[in-house]
């Protein structure tokens, strides 16, 4: 195998949310750590972010959908040639791209797998426009794996927190949350807990017509409805075992106008209703299928998330009090960049030929290079 360099690597994710393109320059080095030396937040152009929606809804054709995957490509590369200007090309690009479905289902027609995932924002517009190579479409090797493509970021969680003395539980609160469990005495493992912000970003929009609730201030105007919180707990697949991952697909609009039938009146206490829910199924999860094989020392949380003050106090509430909350910013890692720093490493590893999935997380049969090249 090629002697391993330190390499600059772009890193380019949109998330669930879709609020904006997170673009990151990283230097990553050979013991698999991750500089970050400038992130952005490179807002989609408005009626590009709303085709996207439209096809969140299922409100598009094959035609929007081929269009739009060239059309996210332009804006991810925009997005890197900010960077690019600033400080020249880098050795790669790696692009998480957009995804727009994920069906991680053990379904089959005519004996074939429908397990699937797809993530637009085309590679070759992306290298054509920058001038690099770009390494994407990482989920797919793992699905062709019969793994769930999900989550991915638990590879980098290992590199970073195994080996500091504790057992970790790193929580990253997007769209959707997810946790992977770094601990001292066993293997790494990690899953989708369940919602994020993406309830608690509808329902500020619909409410309050604001994209996110800032530090939490709507929630903290509110009080929790007890009776609509337990009601919201009961969906199933809380209950169910991971591996498991899951999307705005489960969670669409349509599935929070149908909870939103039973809330109470007043819109802040929706507000703190479904924000108390985000950190009560964390909770949830660690007791249903953390606890039982491994106790924690520290929840470490990343993400949009970790800005939410009210839902940080929702956690505490609702975790151990022997269980130390921190972010990620206590160990040197970009809230706000952390799944771009991520995805910079598993670039890095795809261009060593370096497997870089965690089959203990995602439930592919065996690890596997994931990763796309594009020149």
């Amino acid at each position: 195998m090629e002697e391993l360099e330190n390499k600059k690597i772009i890193a380019l994710m949109s998330g669930t949310s879709c609020d904006s393109i997170d673009a990151g320059l990283c230097e990553v080095r050979p013991d698999m750590t991750v500089e970050l030396i400038k992130g952005i937040n490179y807002k989609y152009p408005p009626h590009i972010r709303e085709k996207i929606f439209q096809i969140f809804r299922g409100e598009c054709s094959v035609k929007d959908l081929c269009i739009m995957n060239f059309a996210i490509g332009e804006c991810f590369a925009d997005a890197a040639n900010i960077l690019i200007e600033e400080f020249g090309k880098p050795d790669f690009i790696s692009s998480h791209g957009q995804t727009v479905y994920h069906y991680p289902f053990d379904e089959k027609i005519d004996n074939i797998s429908l397990k699937s995932t797809l993530q637009i924002g085309e590679s070759s517009v992306i290298a054509q426009k920058t001038g690099c190579t770009v390494i994407s479409n990482f989920r797919e090797a793992d699905i062709a794996q019969n793994g769930q493509g999900a989550p991915l970021v638990c590879f980098a969680d290992e590199k970073w927190f195994k080996g500091k003395g504790k057992n970790f539980a790193i929580q990253n609160i997007g769209g959707i949350s997810n946790v992977t469990v770094v601990s001292k005495d066993f293997d790494t493992f990690g899953f989708d807990t369940g919602v994020g912000n993406i309830i608690i970003d509808y329902c500020t929009q619909k409410f309050f017509n604001k994209p996110y609730d800032k530090d939490g201030e709507i929630a903290s105007s509110g009080i929790v409805s007890d009776s609509w919180l337990e009601c919201l707990l009961q969906d199933e697949y809380y209950l169910i075992e991971p591996p498991k991952s899951t999307g705005r697909e489960y969670f669409n609009n349509q599935y929070i106008e149908n909870i939103l039938k039973l809330a109470p009146k007043n819109p802040e206490d929706i507000i703190a209703t479904v924000t108390a829910l985000t950190a009560k199924t964390i909770a949830d999860a660690y007791e249903r299928f953390i606890y039982p094989q491994v106790g924690i020392h520290e929840a470490v949380i990343c993400g949009g998330g970790a800005f939410n003050k009210t839902l940080m106090k929702f956690l505490r509430k609702y975790l151990p009090s022997y269980i130390d909350l921190k972010t990620c910013e206590d160990y040197g890692i970009s809230n706000n960049f952390k799944e771009v720093m991520a995805f910079a490493l598993l670039g890095y590893c795809t261009y060593y030929g370096i497997p870089n999935n965690l089959p203990c997380c995602t439930g592919a049969k065996k690890r596997v290079v994931l990763g796309k090249i594009t020149c």
